[in-house]
């Protein structure tokens, strides 16, 4: 096991925006601590192609498979990256026995373009990252020439497919998830209030797909920005639009807090729904009109066992986010049982219909490079989160 830090001449900042048969369990007891009991299974689909007969092998000298890490390691988004990059360390240690992996870490806060060439122009036949989604979309046209994969931790739908595939939560699996929940518990209107971004725009369409799906009757969906006269309209219109049973807040913790009291201060009183964005918000179960609100999220299970190695290795808490770092090792690891060194990186392992576990819980890729997970329902409580519904264990064919 190797991690190497690359360091690279400065280049204009880019920046973007976040959008913020049973699984195939990833790790065996040698290769992840918190995962001691879990066996490792192949993915489906037995022996990985051998690539074309004019290709040529270059096999490395350590014998162990070049992987890149791009992620924004200084700048403004340095706080995330870092976070990441801890998670992916630690994994190559928990992995240390089987893993067959030189990781090297390119920093993109620099230039994402620039950390892309130096990572694919040393050699790297894997890239993890990056994590904006317009990197992912600059990073994938540089890889894409080389025949180089990414698996990036954005959620953005809209940089997925051609050689990109997310490991980041979509905000459309986590809409679609409490959209159903609610209606088989009684919900039939349906409403949202949207942040006026890009994210309440998917959110927004994501909505109105899953009530329509779902059996549900979209009253209204009004978008807003961060003040209160914007969102006060916003709530006055969806009041006047008719009876409610669910409104959906489709942003983050922090804008659902402000959100809150105002639809119960217009008198509407809605069962409260919320995103995937709500599990990285530690003061949601602080607020009492948000008491009795429900929403979907990846399962912090196996997070916390994570999170306490986290803690005893770097000193502090991890963010939320970077167990996308740790699962990234973790599925890269399970398929370099079954890739050839020198060959291009088996894409084919990872579009398995059973799926795989990691620290978030069970996921699968979808041939269109998006991410498929399942996800638990649960309540804002008195002073706590609770799990109602947990997730499900077996992908739906």
């Amino acid at each position: 096991m190797t991690i190497v830090f690359a360091t690279m001449m400065s280049a204009p900042q880019e920046r973007g925006r976040i959008f913020s048969g049973g699984p195939k369990k990833i790790a065996s007891g040698v290769l992840l601590l918190l995962l001691a009991a879990c066996q490792s299974l192949v993915p489906k689909g037995g022996q990985i192609p051998a690539g074309p007969p004019s290709e040529q092998i270059i096999v490395p000298a350590d014998g162990r498979h070049q992987v890149a890490l791009l992620l924004p390691i200084t700048g403004p988004d340095g706080d995330v990256g870092q976070s990441i990059a801890n998670a992916a360390k630690l994994a190559m240690e928990a992995t240390n026995s089987e893993v067959k992996i030189n990781l090297k870490i390119y920093d993109t806060a620099p230039g994402a373009a620039a950390a892309a060439n130096q990572a694919i122009g040393e050699g790297n036949k894997l890239v993890l990252g990056p994590l904006r989604s317009d990197d992912v979309i600059s990073v994938a046209d540089i890889a894409r020439t080389k025949n180089v994969p990414i698996i990036s931790f954005s959620n953005d739908v809209g940089v997925a497919g051609r050689n990109a595939y997310l490991l980041g939560h979509l905000p459309s699996q986590s809409v679609d998830r409490i959209v159903r929940y609610s209606k088989n518990a009684g919900s039939t209107r349906f409403a949202a209030i949207v942040g006026n971004n890009v994210y309440g725009q998917r959110a927004s369409a994501n909505f109105t797909k899953s009530v329509l799906n779902a059996g549900g009757i979209l009253v209204s969906i009004q978008s807003a920005d961060a003040s209160q006269a914007s969102v006060d309209a916003a709530i006055r219109k969806l009041k006047a639009a008719g009876p409610i049973d669910a409104i959906l807040i489709g942003s983050t913790g922090n804008a659902a807090r402000i959100i809150a009291p105002l639809i119960r201060r217009n008198g509407i009183k809605a069962r409260i729904l919320g995103t995937e964005l709500w599990n990285i918000d530690g003061e949601m179960a602080n607020d009492t009109n948000l008491r009795g609100a429900w929403f979907a999220s990846v399962s912090d299970n196996y997070y916390r066992q994570y999170a306490a190695q986290y803690r005893t290795k770097f000193g502090k808490a991890p963010l939320r986010l970077s167990s996308l770092g740790y699962d990234a090792i973790l599925l890269t690891s399970r398929v370099t049982q079954n890739w050839r060194l020198g060959t291009t990186f088996p894409i084919t392992n990872l579009i398995d219909p059973g799926g795989f576990i990691g620290i978030d819980g069970a996921f699968r890729f979808s041939g269109n490079g998006q991410s498929d997970r399942m996800l638990e329902i649960r309540e804002i409580q008195k002073g706590s989160v609770a799990v109602i519904e947990t997730a499900p264990t077996v992908f739906a064919k």
